[in-house]
């Protein structure tokens, strides 16, 4: 376990792997341990990187604000705080919209992004998340949180087929607090990377569950409409957890598309 103190707190991350570094960003109400079989499996040639949004896991949750730019401004922080001049960003959900605005805004920083289950526009989250946006919404769940787990655990199957999801989820969702879980969700609703998707110039690679039921699963025409040279990956029996569902076929994919910019750079 380690940690870095960065100017709004502690921010909590795990390492490993020798190589070149890549950094993995989890998606909302997640935390680094999404990744743990994607980074052994990637740990054998790179360095991987998985942190803690402020607010989730083990990071600090003693802040005002918890938006997609404040994750952005950390994805920098990190890099800069460990010496990472470059690497590519490998973010699913909020995380991969967080990669790609790190693209736009310091786009010195990555050399590809890989996003999983990306909401390219907020309008494509599922209803209940949009709701979960909400101040009144959010407050009833956070005052009726043994009722809220207990559903989670209950339709958790319908989300994704990995057995062990449900515990999972159960412990990143103990770790959130009101704020973060309202700000983030209510942050992610109000982004659209339309305009700015032409502003990317990194490589991108696009993974889409075609059983997502998260985030609308044709959310990957709007980002080849904006960035024509990425490349899209579709897994038709996926829901939004692609590397839970279908590991095996996703970290093929995902290295494949690593080991071509170690070949190129």
């Amino acid at each position: 376990m380690s940690s870095i103190t960065t100017d709004q707190g502690i921010v909590h991350y795990e390492v490993f792997g020798r190589g070149r570094p890549v950094i993995l960003l989890h998606g909302w109400l997640g935390s680094w341990g999404l990744w743990q079989e994607t980074m052994v499996y990637l740990g054998q040639q790179y360095r991987t990187y998985a942190l803690d949004f402020w607010g989730f896991g083990e990071s600090g949750k003693k802040r005002e604000s918890y938006a997609v730019q404040d994750f952005v401004s950390l994805v920098d922080q990190f890099m800069a705080l460990l010496g990472i001049e470059r690497a590519p960003l490998v973010g699913h959900s909020m995380g991969g919209t967080v990669g790609l605005s790190v693209a736009i805004q310091y786009p010195q920083r990555v050399s590809k992004v890989v996003v999983v289950g990306l909401p390219v526009a907020g309008s494509s989250l599922a209803l209940p998340l949009k709701l979960a946006g909400r101040r009144r919404i959010a407050s009833i769940l956070f005052r009726q949180m043994w009722a809220f787990r207990l559903g989670m655990r209950i339709y958790s199957p319908f989300i994704c087929k990995d057995p062990r999801f449900p515990e999972m989820m159960d412990r990143d969702l103990s770790r959130t607090t009101l704020e973060s879980f309202l700000l983030s969700i209510a942050s992610l609703h109000r982004t659209d990377l339309r305009p700015m998707l032409p502003k990317v110039k990194a490589p991108v690679l696009g993974m889409f569950g075609g059983r997502d039921n998260i985030v609308h699963p044709m959310q990957w025409q709007p980002l080849k409409e904006g960035v024509p040279q990425a490349g899209i990956e579709r897994f038709p029996k996926a829901g939004h957890f692609i590397m839970l569902d279908e590991p095996g076929a996703f970290m093929h994919k995902l290295k494949d598309f690593l080991d071509k910019e170690t070949l190129t750079a």
